[in-house]
């Protein structure tokens, strides 16, 4: 450590008339908002605003930088202040207002704001404030902004007419094309918005950002792998943007898995500032996506009005909870408009039709029309969803030779989906091929399904079929005494019986008769054991097998008993087999 020094540490050496500007330099409100800095440039007018040099334009630019913040409410209210207390305002301001409303989708009011911008008389729940611009022709703002604003509302009021009206304003100029890309893909009409940004890229290089509306257009129509290299281009100027960073987040987690796309979002995260607010509702949202719906209770519920996605992930939470009456609320009052509320609205209504046993018929009808929707659309009829709704609906149908129309179109896609492949080896079994379903049944992995009746039922009988019925006894000896294994025992005697594997059939009928004595169980009994003797006289069956089967003749009270242990113990007998 240093305990002396050579020069007082307050007499520094003089500081050149340059250094000393260079240093007091204060970046302007125009330097500040050329490089983005909104926090700091509003930072700056409010300080002159203190200062007295508060004025309508200071005012309206420190709302233009919140709403670049993406602060909408705050925005609204400055703008709303400024028609409140000045006599004499920008006519645009309602315009500006009316973005502001439209971004926090308080849309009647939005349509209020921006009639008022226009001159027109408003309609809607828009209460204006009691100091207002005079609009006239003269000072209406019947801008481009305006029309494109209007332009947005009519799609979400859905007003084809007005929609129409507004698009025929429309101008070949840079804002107005771009809105007309958005609106088309709002609509979901992808390649139509591709095909607008694509030629505006032609002329114009420099507008990198089009590379992400590119980007998300061949994402939403499933060319992941394209949609990553295009977003490339716009990724290597900027790395740190938010909404490229989620978008490759997506790609990851549909090309290879969630933890893939967590990594991603990790990386934005920790490299945002604590302050950074932009899209976080976005980001929590695809996390629980990402993170199999861990969390989703928590984060999905507050965003159900925000992100329609949101609403959509619930409903695929509680359908993985089985909660299918809490899906089903979530979606009884939308009306579907995408394919994706389509699907949902179909998957939900066929498993409340599952489940139901008064409505069940309706709801699996309503579900049938859902999937047919899709699936038959242009727009869907070749996408992979639309064939699984073709799929879907043939399903419900019961016209399993359609099914594998359309399943055998996509399974290259599906090999480690146990969901598909389980209905995929129930349309199998159902025209017959129960080799092969047999075999897709057990490529599943997942523990729930394997649990269920319905795969242990359909395994059960591929067995059978295939001519393994001790597999199929097994399953049944594994299961706790229920209703479920009681079903699954008259399954596997019936198809025993009708595959003539009578040693099994008559050990099933057998535990039939014991638990429910009911005649036809004896008579199945019966005709199994006889089966079996037959068999063994033929050399088809093991001769040591007639042990068991005198053991499980014993087991009834019925006369015929004794009649038909006698035959059976004097072939024995006769041919030296010994069954004591």
């Amino acid at each position: 450590m240093l305990l002396s020094r050579s020069k007082p540490a307050t007499a520094g050496a003089p500081s050149s008339p340059q250094h000393e500007s260079k240093k007091k330099k204060v970046p302007d409100r125009d330097e500040l908002l050329q490089n983005r800095d909104y926090t700091g440039a509003i930072a700056l007018l409010e300080f002159d605003r203190h200062a007295g040099k508060g004025n309508t334009e200071r005012d309206m630019w420190i709302a233009y930088c919140y709403f670049h913040l993406g602060e909408y409410k705050k925005t609204s209210e400055l703008y709303e202040a400024i028609t409140t207390k000045e006599n004499d305002y920008p006519t645009c301001i309602w315009t500006y207002l009316a973005c502001c409303y439209f971004l926090l989708g308080m849309y009647p009011e939005a349509d209020a704001a921006s009639k008022k911008a226009a001159g027109e008389p408003a309609t809607g729940n828009h209460q204006s404030s009691t100091t207002t611009a005079t609009n006239t022709d003269s000072t209406a703002d019947k801008t481009g902004l305006q029309n494109r604003i209007q332009f947005h509302l009519s799609h979400k009021f859905n007003d084809e007419k007005r929609l129409m009206t507004y698009h025929s304003n429309l101008q070949d100029v840079l804002e107005d094309q771009l809105t007309l890309a958005s609106i088309h893909y709002l609509r979901n009409h992808y390649q139509e918005a591709i095909d607008i940004y694509k030629r505006i890229l032609l002329e114009n290089r420099d507008h990198l950002a089009l590379n992400v509306y590119v980007a998300l257009c061949y994402y939403k129509l499933d060319y992941y792998d394209v949609s990553q290299e295009v977003l490339q281009v716009y990724l290597q100027h900027f790395p740190d943007s938010a909404v490229a960073l989620n978008l490759k987040a997506c790609n990851h987690y549909r090309l290879y898995n969630g933890k893939a796309a967590e990594a991603e979002l990790k990386t934005l995260q920790e490299a945002a500032s604590p302050t950074f607010n932009y899209a976080s509702d976005l980001i929590k949202h695809n996390m629980v996506v990402f993170r199999n719906g861990e969390g989703a209770l928590q984060v999905l519920p507050p965003l159900v009005d925000a992100l329609p996605e949101a609403r959509l992930n619930l409903v695929i939470y509680y359908l993985k909870q089985d909660d299918v009456i809490e899906a089903f609320n979530l979606l009884k009052d939308i009306e579907p408009s995408t394919p994706q509320e389509y699907i949902l609205k179909g998957v939900v209504n066929a498993s409340l039709g599952q489940e139901q046993a008064s409505d069940g018929r309706e709801h699996l009808k309503v579900a049938q029309q859902y999937f047919q929707l899709v699936g038959g659309s242009a727009s869907e009829c070749d996408t992979i969803p639309g064939r699984q709704c073709m799929a879907s609906c043939f399903f419900l149908l019961r016209q399993f030779e359609d099914v594998l129309i359309y399943m055998n179109s996509i399974k290259s896609y599906f090999y480690n989906d146990d969901m598909f492949n389980f209905n995929y080896a129930q349309a199998k079994g159902s025209v017959g091929n129960f080799k092969e379903a047999e075999e897709v049944m057990l490529l599943i992995q997942s523990e729930r399904v394997k649990c269920d009746y319905v795969y242990l039922s359909w395994l059960a009988r591929c067995y059978i079929m295939n001519r393994k019925a001790r597999l199929a006894w097994e399953l049944y000896l594994k299961m706790e005494t229920s209703s479920e294994s009681f079903s699954l025992l008259q399954l596997i005697a019936n198809d025993c019986y009708k595959m003539g594997q009578f040693y099994f059939a008559a050990k099933a009928f057998d535990v039939l008769e014991r638990l429910d004595p009911n005649p036809e169980y004896w008579e199945g009994k019966r005709g199994a054991c006889v089966g079996i003797f037959q068999l063994i006289i033929a050399g088809h069956e093991p001769r040591d097998t007639l042990r068991d089967v005198l053991q499980i003749l014993r087991n009834t009270t019925n006369p015929q008993v004794e009649y038909i242990i006698r035959i059976m113990k004097k072939w024995a007998k006769e041919n030296r087999v010994p069954v004591t």
